[in-house]
């Protein structure tokens, strides 16, 4: 039985490798992959709540590492991986421990902070990161999702049960910032590599400032250390999955068909 819930979009049935989605932190499968539905008339679909959101089990903690041993449990054939945010960490995790079976990497706005370090922008977003998480430790569950929303242009999502659940996993979820991922094996790999980030040029202000050039920063460096091709979608911010889906969709076909030229 799988320690996690997956939901299985099938209309492709054996045409192609499978894809695997990975959330991020705040959300679930189908709370953040609504809109790649359509991609299932053209590959078969993992879409994955991780544990502790969605539909999975609770957690004592949310860990990363726990995370990638998950996705490495349903790579039983060629997959296509993508992530967004924190899932954009597990995703490269994954990926490392079974580059075998990686048709190809797509990555989300990936919060590998610590990959970027080196650069003032992200480092001033770790240091923040580090104290808002030491403040958060008193807030409850609600509060904190509340925080989490304010400044954002995206509501919180529906149902609101699951999304205050998704809320007490964050407050118990080790920081992806965390993470030491492997680039250099990933970037050794010879599997094609997309990393999507948004342009936040519509985003708020303080969204902006607070988030959005620290996590851009970090897409292009990470993009840059694994060997990957880097695009920014216009007028969208940490979500251009939801926001700009066709544009994403076509990216990610596009990826998927180029790994099938290379496999031939």
């Amino acid at each position: 039985m799988l320690p996690i819930h997956v939901t299985v979009w099938d209309g492709q049935a054996g045409r192609g490798d499978q894809v695997i989605l990975v959330h991020g932190t705040m959300t679930w499968g189908l709370a953040s992959f609504a809109h790649q539905q359509p991609l299932a008339r053209h590959r078969r679909i993992l879409l994955v709540d991780r544990r502790g959101f969605g539909a999975s089990p609770d957690t004592d903690r949310s860990d990363y590492d726990v995370d990638a041993d998950d996705i490495v449990g349903l790579m039983d054939r060629p997959s296509h991986l993508v992530g967004h945010s924190y899932g954009g960490v597990v995703a490269m995790l994954a990926a490392a421990g079974r580059p075998d079976r990686v048709s190809s990497l797509a990555l989300i706005e990936p919060s590998a902070l610590a990959v970027a370090a080196g650069q003032p922008v992200v480092a001033a977003a770790l240091e923040a990161n580090r104290r808002h998480v030491a403040a958060s430790r008193s807030m409850s569950a609600e509060e904190y999702l509340r925080a989490a929303y304010r400044g954002s242009a995206e509501p919180v999502p529906e149902p609101f049960e699951f999304a205050l659940r998704a809320a007490e996993t964050a407050l118990r979820e080790r920081p992806c910032w965390e993470a030491t991922v492997p680039v250099d094996g990933i970037r050794r790999t010879g599997y094609p590599k997309l990393v999507l980030a948004g342009t936040w040029e519509t985003a708020p202000a303080e969204y902006r400032a607070a988030a959005g050039d620290a996590l851009v920063a970090t897409a292009r460096t990470v993009a840059e250390r694994i060997g990957a091709h880097f695009h920014q979608v216009a007028g969208a911010d940490h979500s251009p999955h939801r926001q700009h889906p066709d544009e994403v969709n076509r990216l990610l076909l596009d990826l998927w068909e180029q790994a099938d030229g290379s496999c031939a």
